[in-house]
């Protein structure tokens, strides 16, 4: 949709809105229809990629597919073996693989060109659909509420139930009775802040990455100079945003093998 038809307001709001449904009685939920499809989509489309790769590996000189893949790999693993020093490769490594890979590439949709993608969603009568899934917080919240979980799965498995409970009052002041209190208040905001921190993170650097690259191109509709300097500044923060996209990917991909790594600990 052309920057002229709009208001600055009702071009980022239009941009920014989701193509939802709600579900339930009094629409009590709704599905953001965009990010969900876009999420799913993504995650087969590469995954289907690296297993097609995979399955066509030889031991002999690899191909440059091949070799990109082994890259990635042996790149994970590394990561994982100085962080967690169990078997990583039953479970961890390869989490961390799908974690890395999957949040690189929903990041990477927002090197589309927004106006164009948006005309191309039109033309399929798709007039609200975000192209970026790791803007929206619901997207972020559920993956990061994934690895909290495993977490704590991971806590009982390796502690045990009562281990688990003991290491919430008991650590870490330790076990007096008199300090249960504030261990337990210690643990509760430890564990309530890993989500929203990890969620928040990714989400905050991708929404604002997503309304930088409106507001150049809102500059690169005022005339002649804006088309001019909304173009530079858009290829120069394109260039610094390709670091955001790969950046952010990887401390996410790090803070699930850490918090799932802390949770084989006992203190």
């Amino acid at each position: 949709m052309s920057t002229g038809q709009l208001t600055p307001s009702e071009y980022i709001g239009h941009h920014l809105s989701f193509n939802q449904i709600s579900v339930g009685e009094g629409g009590f939920w709704v599905l953001n229809v965009d990010t969900l499809v876009m999420s799913a989509l993504l995650g087969i489309v590469v995954f289907g990629l690296l297993g097609w790769v995979v399955r066509g590996a030889t031991s002999g000189v690899p191909t440059k597919r091949q070799a990109f893949v082994e890259l990635l790999l042996e790149f994970i693993d590394n990561q994982v073996k100085s962080i967690f020093h169990g078997n990583r490769h039953t479970f961890l490594a390869p989490l961390a693989l799908t974690v890395f890979v999957w949040v690189l590439v929903m990041n990477a949709m927002d090197f589309l060109p927004i106006d164009i993608m948006a005309t191309l969603y039109g033309w399929l009568g798709l007039h609200e659909w975000r192209s970026v899934p790791t803007s929206d917080i619901n997207a972020t919240f559920a993956l990061a509420l994934s690895v909290w979980l495993l977490m704590i799965f991971f806590s009982i498995k390796v502690k045990g139930v009562g281990g688990w409970i003991h290491e919430l009052f008991c650590s870490p002041f330790g076990s007096n009775p008199l300090v249960w209190p504030a261990n337990f208040a210690f643990n509760l905001i430890e564990y309530i802040s890993k989500p929203l921190s990890h969620s928040l993170r990714l989400f905050g650097n991708m929404y604002a990455g997503e309304i930088i690259f409106l507001l150049l191109g809102m500059w690169a509709a005022t005339g002649l100079a804006g088309t001019f300097f909304g173009a530079l500044l858009g290829a120069g923060w394109a260039i610094f945003h390709i670091l955001i996209v790969c950046l952010q990917a990887f401390i996410f991909m790090m803070l699930t093998v850490v918090y799932i790594a802390m949770a084989h600990e006992s203190h």
